[in-house]
Parts: C-alpha cells; sequence; structure tokens
C-alpha cells in the first residue's frame, strides 16, 4: 500500500461522527433553510445518510403535529 492509499484509509478510520445535537440542530436549519455552508458541508463529510433521513422524517413528523396543534387551539377558541 502506498502513502496515498494509507492516508485515504487512515482519513476514513478517523472520521469524526457527528453528535446527536449536531444532527438535530443540523436537520432543523435545513428545515428552516437557514442552514450554513460551513455545516452544510461537515454534515456531508461525517454524516450519516440514514441518521438524516431518519432526524428529517421526526422533524417533518412534529412540525405537522405543532401546526394541527396550533390551529385546533386557534378554532377551539373561536368556538366559544
Amino acid at each position: 500500500m502506498d502513502r496515498k492509499e494509507h492516508d485515504h484509509s487512515e482519513n476514513i478510520n478517523t472520521k469524526k461522527r457527528l453528535n446527536i445535537f449536531q444532527v438535530i440542530g443540523s436537520v432543523f436549519a435545513a428545515g428552516l433553510g437557514v442552514q450554513s455552508s460551513k455545516n452544510r458541508e461537515r454534515d456531508f463529510k461525517q454524516g450519516n445518510i440514514g441518521v438524516f433521513v431518519l432526524a428529517g422524517i421526526a422533524f417533518t413528523l412534529l412540525f405537522i403535529g405543532l401546526v394541527i396543534a396550533v390551529v385546533h387551539m386557534v378554532l377551539q377558541g373561536n368556538a366559544n
């Protein structure tokens, strides 16, 4: 194995993983459309697509649930 291959395999093995707070922050920022390019690049280099897909689905479901809850409260307030 030459030096270039060795460096590449070392980079793969020492690749930092994102913690749960970084994933949540990235998904939240991306969902709102305010993700910085620095964080986006970090996510593509260190992130796992499956984690982001699951977090994105969870964020979407929570957002829809929040919108439904707010609409329900507003409609209940108008009924009185």
